[in-house]
Order: structure tokens, then sequence, then C-alpha cells
């Protein structure tokens, strides 16, 4: 089972962005979905993004325009740009390829 882990959170303002990246222990090359996830305080944990293998992508629709999910299987790394960030962005973030989950990174978006 691959190991996960996320990085690239921190505190943003309105409007700002982040780049999080989820580094794999392994290849990702065999892994055909992987997914970002985040958990606000007080909600379930919600899909953000998922992509294939082959860069397929697909977005839940609070983020659709504003997030863009990418994978370089060469270096085994994941990563969620996320641009026009909202209070209601605020949340920890979860890599995951649906069997195993990373520790997560948390986002605060704030003014």
């Amino acid at each position: 089972q691959v190991q996960l882990v996320e990085s690239g959170g921190g505190l943003v303002q309105p409007g700002g962005s982040l780049r999080l990246s989820c580094a794999a222990s392994g290849s990702l090359s065999g892994i055909n979905l992987m997914a970002w996830y985040r958990q606000a305080p007080g909600k379930q944990r919600e899909l953000v993004a998922q992509i294939t293998r082959v860069g397929f992508a697909n977005y839940a629709n609070s983020v659709k325009g504003r997030f863009t999910i990418s994978r370089d299987n060469a270096k085994n790394t994941v990563y969620l740009q996320m641009n026009s960030l909202k209070l209601e962005d605020t949340a920890v973030y979860y890599c995951t390829d649906l069997y195993a989950w990373g520790q997560g990174t948390l986002v605060t978006v704030s003014s």
C-alpha cells in the first residue's frame, strides 16, 4: 500500500492561491485514480477533485474553475493548484488513492 504525504497548506487571504502537493512512497503509474478530499470543521469529508492515470479530471462544483488537479507520474506526485480561494475553502485537505490516505494539510483562508 502506498504512503501519501501532503504539503503546501497554510494561511492565505481570500482571493489568494496555494499549491498543494502529495508525494507518494511508490510509483503512481499503476494507480488509476488519485483524488483530493477535504474536511472542514464540523462537516463531512468531501471530494474536491480526482484525476485518472492519463489525466482526465473532474471537480466538485464548488471548486470548478478555481482549482486544478494534476499528477506527475514520473515524480510520483499529485498536485492541487487552488486559486481565488474563499473563506469556505478552509479545511484539512487529504490526498488519497481511495485505499491509502495522507495525514492531511491544513488550508486556512482568512482575512
